[in-house]
């Protein structure tokens, strides 16, 4: 008797799950033009993923309510680090992303609605796999989508501060799409800037600064004579701290050029602190584009 309790209840937990799925399935969105089309979009396909190749009716079900909720024009968030069972050890950077994603929301839902929907279905994508905390490919990928769109937010965020610094000014700011990450400009004296983003009170880089910087000197290693590594924080601590943190970011870009066979004498390292804010706020704010290291080149 327990038995077929168990198996009725079962198919009534799985009606349920595959409901949402099946009513997610009939819609079709070619052409997302705002956030809430990009949502439905993303957790569309992190559906279909679980549904069909993981069958994981569970998170399938997560992920078509949500999809669903945007298509009727509702805010859709990533759930909080409290709503999944993480390993203890994961629970401090997951939440530190999530933090990280909701310091750019609002500006980044009219600047960059399509990377903000990344951001939002990968976190929620990065906690579920890593509740279960078994398939790492899994985890890695839905944590690097996640940073990758969330640094091209940054960097957006940057280039639009840029851009009213110099609205007056000839000169030019070119965003380069050719990498997921990479953002380079130039100036009149031809100087190319990569910008390189760090996680709160961090010096540490990411998988995808890894690769970015990886991909930044494959494609300009041969007009580069001399390297400026700039390093930069928020304006969260005292400026002394920030000064010594500023020029451990810059130090830790240095020790990856040197790794791919730049010359150490060729590179010069400044640490400026919280004096050059790439987006302007009041003291004591954590705001995640100001954590950043810049390359400067001048030949």
């Amino acid at each position: 008797m327990k038995i077929k309790l168990t198996i009725i209840l079962s198919l009534i937990v799985l009606a349920g799950c595959s409901a949402s799925y099946e009513e997610l399935k009939k819609t079709q969105i070619k052409k997302p033009q705002n956030l809430s089309e990009y949502l439905v979009k993303e957790y569309k396909n992190k559906a279909e993923y679980e549904a069909l190749k993981m069958h994981d009716w569970n998170s399938a079900k997560l992920y078509s309510e949500k999809a669903l909720l945007a298509l009727k024009g509702k805010e859709v968030l990533p759930e909080n680090v409290t709503y999944w069972d993480l390993p203890e050890e994961k629970v401090n950077e997951i939440n530190r992303a999530h933090k990280n994603l909701m310091a750019v929301y609002s500006e980044s839902k009219i600047s960059d609605p399509h990377n903000l929907a990344i951001a939002i279905s990968s976190l929620d994508c990065w906690s579920e796999q890593q509740e279960e905390n078994w398939q790492t490919w899994d985890i890695n990928k839905c944590k690097n989508d996640f940073l990758k769109s969330l640094h091209i937010i940054y960097e957006k965020i940057t280039l639009n501060e840029n851009s009213k610094k110099n609205l007056n000014s000839n000169l030019p700011i070119i965003e380069d799409n050719n990498k997921s990450i990479a953002l380079v400009t130039k100036n009149k004296k031809k100087e190319i800037m990569q910008i390189i983003y760090f996680d709160f009170d961090e010096a540490v880089l990411s998988n995808v600064s890894i690769n970015t910087l990886k991909n930044f000197i494959i494609k300009h290693h041969t007009e580069i004579t001399k390297y400026i590594i700039v390093g930069h924080t928020d304006t969260k601590g005292t400026k002394e701290y920030n000064n010594k943190l500023s020029l451990k970011r810059a130090i830790t870009i240095k020790n990856n050029l040197i790794n791919q066979g730049i010359n150490d004498k060729n590179i010069t390292l400044l640490g400026k602190g919280e004096e050059l804010l790439a987006v302007p706020t009041p003291d004591e704010v954590a705001h995640p584009a100001n954590r950043r290291a810049e390359i400067k080149i001048s030949n």
